[in-house]
């Protein structure tokens, strides 16, 4: 595998880290269409257990079937392919080497009345199956915030042992955050912070919107003059607050949208510095050829051809 001198600077941020993450690492952003350029896509399907079966997979039939997604990242030419256990277990062999795969290692479901997550996969399976890097979400300003966030320690450290990358979803939801507030810039910013301080190896956060919750961060973001008038400031302010941009930060594509609307947030993505996007439910919901076209459009954006 050839690394680019983008990736390499990219690399070199991780200073702590040993040999076998960054060559993980590595492997993610070199993959794909996008390979060498320090951006990427990614195609996350947690949604099954998350929303559960037919609000995830009805609006494509097709998508039932674990082994669509795998083709579906691979054909479009994207970096990585993330999932729960069940199914990267139902196409690892068949696909074995085709991408770099993410085992999402916790999940919560539709019933749930707590904001908490249970933990449905080990760092043993991950390497059983050929995994790049281990996923786990954390829920800061829940209740269970910090038993998330000592169990994405503990399997961090057990992963990066083994040469793995770790990529934490940072949600933040519960406790005294308002529905408004957990798309918050403040509160994003802060949540990829934390992710960062967690030792994360790629964030990944919401796009935020302009509204501030805390009223002790409202104070400094208008003494200081913060701008977070437009998508790209504020992208560019949660990059920020990721260790002033060392660290590898995506945001989520979210519920399905137009095309017209998802493709010009991608665009204020790109040009708030993030490093990409990781898009699910508004590229698997679409019949296939639909998804490959928009997942085009999304790259090149990147590339910057669109």
């Amino acid at each position: 595998m050839r690394v680019t001198q983008r990736v390499k600077r990219i690399l070199a941020s991780y200073e702590g880290e040993n040999p076998g993450t960054k060559g993980n690492l590595a492997r993610i952003l070199m993959n794909g269409k996008l390979g060498g350029t320090g951006r990427l896509v990614i195609l996350p399907v947690d949604q099954g257990f998350e929303h559960g079966p037919a609000r995830s997979f009805a609006p494509n039939p097709a998508a039932y079937d674990p082994t669509y997604h795998y083709q579906l990242a691979v054909d479009a030419g994207l970096n990585a392919y993330a999932a729960p256990l069940g199914m990267l277990e139902a196409g690892a062999d068949s696909f074995a080497g085709a991408i770099p795969t993410i085992l999402k290692m916790n999940s919560s479901n539709s019933w749930a009345v707590s904001k908490d997550q249970a933990i449905t996969a080990s760092v043993s399976d991950a390497l059983r199956l050929g995994c790049s890097a281990i996923g786990f979400t954390i829920y800061p300003a829940s209740d269970y915030q910090f038993e998330m966030m000592e169990e994405i320690r503990e399997l961090s450290e057990e992963a990066k042992s083994c040469g793995l990358a770790v990529v934490i979803w940072s949600y933040p939801r519960g406790g005294d955050l308002s529905k408004a507030g957990e798309t918050a810039v403040d509160v994003t910013a802060y949540a990829a912070h934390m992710a960062a301080l967690l030792g994360a190896t790629i964030i990944k956060v919401k796009p935020p919107t302009d509204h501030i919750e805390q009223a002790e961060a409202k104070k400094v973001y208008e003494q200081q003059k913060i701008d977070v008038s437009t998508l790209s400031k504020r992208i560019e302010h949660v990059m920020q607050s990721a260790f002033n941009g060392r660290r590898v930060v995506v945001f989520s594509g979210g519920a399905a949208k137009d095309t017209a609307g998802l493709l010009d947030e991608i665009r204020s993505l790109r040009d708030g510095g993030a490093n990409g996007s990781i898009i699910g439910r508004n590229t698997f919901q679409r019949p296939r050829s639909e998804a490959l076209a928009l997942l085009d459009s999304v790259i090149k954006i990147y590339q910057g051809k669109l």
